[in-house]
């Protein structure tokens, strides 16, 4: 197939490379250069997300927020005024749901059709292509653009409709966040408490409160090792969606808006640019006392 792909950061360049490898002709668009690897694979970069519209059956988006979605789909030279009846717009960025569905109506109003498609996995899953991918979207688009995503991931469920993909992406994030949490109360009480943080931490991944994050994120607690992985700022953004939206619903959630002040005490001390699992930092401060660091 033809795709587009535009945005090839941290996440993207990845994807787009897993693509190019199946041997889809890719153009592509994104802020600076193409990294050298991509331009080895043949890519073909293009100056407008018009021009990327225009030449692609399948347009991937994978941007930082909201806004640069909006921008990279209605702005002057954008996406949209490229796109033609039959073509696909697949946003993989984690946005705003109900920006996502109007979003989606305007796309469809052109004639094409949308599917939010953002994933899970991190920089790790995205090189590995195992990202788990959460769609919302009509059925017959998603079936065609299915094969593509399993390019890229490993657990792609259609969720619903539009917007719905979005949805279960801030709900994910909400968990990871309440989850690291949880894991950095455990493991800074374990060695204030003069256990091994590390012994505490194999003990328990052998129980029910074994997770993903116990396994990754506990390791990184005590060997401190807080370099991204994905940064504090994103997984602001993400919590901000979840509380925005909430407010608009009628929630309460009082353990989120727990977390996203954990991370803004990060953040107050030099930390957006940090590991999320570095949110056991906050709760270092408030304890005045550090995990020792391990090798």
């Amino acid at each position: 197939m033809k795709i587009g792909f535009i945005g090839l950061g941290i996440m993207g360049a990845p994807m787009a490379g897993h693509l190019a490898d199946a041997g889809h002709e890719l153009f592509v668009n994104t802020i600076g250069d193409v990294p050298a690897f991509l331009q080895e694979k043949g890519v073909k970069a293009l100056a407008s997300g018009k021009e990327v519209a225009q030449a692609a059956e399948v347009i991937v988006t994978m941007v930082p927020d909201t806004p640069d979605v909006e921008k990279v789909l209605f702005s002057v030279g954008g996406v949209a005024e490229g796109l033609s009846a039959g073509k696909i717009v697949v946003d993989m960025s984690s946005i705003s749901p109900f920006e996502t569905k109007e979003f989606a109506k305007k796309v469809e109003a052109l004639g094409a059709q949308y599917i939010d498609a953002p994933v899970s996995g991190g920089e790790v899953g995205a090189k590995a292509a195992t990202l788990s991918i959460m769609c919302g979207g009509p059925e017959a688009a998603f079936d065609k653009v299915l094969p593509l995503l399993q390019l890229m991931g490993k657990n792609i469920t259609r969720v619903g409709g539009n917007g719905d993909g979005q949805t279960a992406k801030v709900a994910n994030q909400m968990i990871v966040a309440l989850t690291i949490e949880a894991v950095g109360e455990a493991l800074l009480f374990a060695s204030k408490a003069g256990a091994d943080p590390a012994k505490v931490r194999q003990a328990l991944l052998g129980g029910f409160a074994s997770s993903k994050i116990l396994e990754v994120h506990g390791e990184r607690m005590y060997k401190r090792t807080f370099n991204p992985g994905f940064r504090i700022a994103l997984h602001q953004k993400d919590l901000n969606l979840a509380l925005n939206n909430a407010q608009k619903l009628g929630l309460a959630l009082p353990a989120t808006a727990l977390c996203q002040q954990l991370f803004n005490t990060c953040v107050a001390n030099g930390g957006a640019a940090w590991d999320h699992s570095a949110l056991v930092r906050a709760l270092e401060v408030m304890g005045n006392y550090e995990i020792p660091a391990q090798a």
